[in-house]
């Protein structure tokens, strides 16, 4: 059971939220205040970044963290941020915000890829990769296989296996699974 917190002012969006996130039997709001305690996986919030980056605030510091709305400065200070945490714009589906709740209880970065990444222009972090290791794991991502990802990139079956067997090496993981889902974590793809 996912558990989630809802940290919304307008009364209209929270009772919103709250019968959204009840369609999924494995989420279960358990509060709708932060004021009050409570243990929760996933904290819902459209309320100002700053509150959840202060280290004396300890009750929120392991749930992580969803964002609805499109600021881009919030997504500049969640990439400092070592917890999982999500940015969708407010008028997110259901199946979005779902799928958002269960993803950040993962571990993993959610967000569109407008929000992520801000502009063309924007350098991407790479973490430990080099940019063509980037693009073999954004194909990976993808579902490709290796013959498919030698013909997209256009270079040799052999080289793509150098490729994924160093992304295996530099993420410290054993599979394209783990390697899409480290790549995810980092930040350095996005679904």
């Amino acid at each position: 059971m996912i558990r989630v917190l809802l940290d919304v002012s307008s009364p209209a969006l929270r009772a919103g939220l709250r019968a959204l996130l009840s369609s999924d039997k494995a989420i279960r709001v358990v509060n709708d205040s932060l004021e009050e305690e409570t243990d929760a996986d996933v904290i819902v919030t459209s309320a100002s970044h700053a509150s959840f980056l202060d280290p004396d605030v300890d009750s929120v510091s392991s749930a992580a963290i969803l964002f609805l709305n499109g600021d881009p400065l919030t997504v500049r200070e969640m990439r400092r941020s070592a917890s999982a945490w999500g940015i969708l714009p407010a008028d997110a589906s259901a199946d979005e915000l779902c799928a958002a709740v269960h993803a950040l209880s993962q571990g993993l970065i959610v967000g569109t890829s407008e929000l992520l990444f801000e502009t063309e222009s924007e350098p991407l972090s790479r973490g430990p990769l080099s940019e063509r290791e980037l693009e073999v794991l954004n194909l990976l991502s993808k579902g490709l296989a290796n013959k498919q990802i030698a013909l997209e990139l256009g270079i040799s079956e052999h080289t793509v296996k150098f490729h994924v067997s160093s992304i295996y090496q530099k993420l410290h993981v054993t599979n394209r699974t783990e390697a899409v889902r480290e790549g995810l974590r980092g930040g350095w793809i996005a679904l």
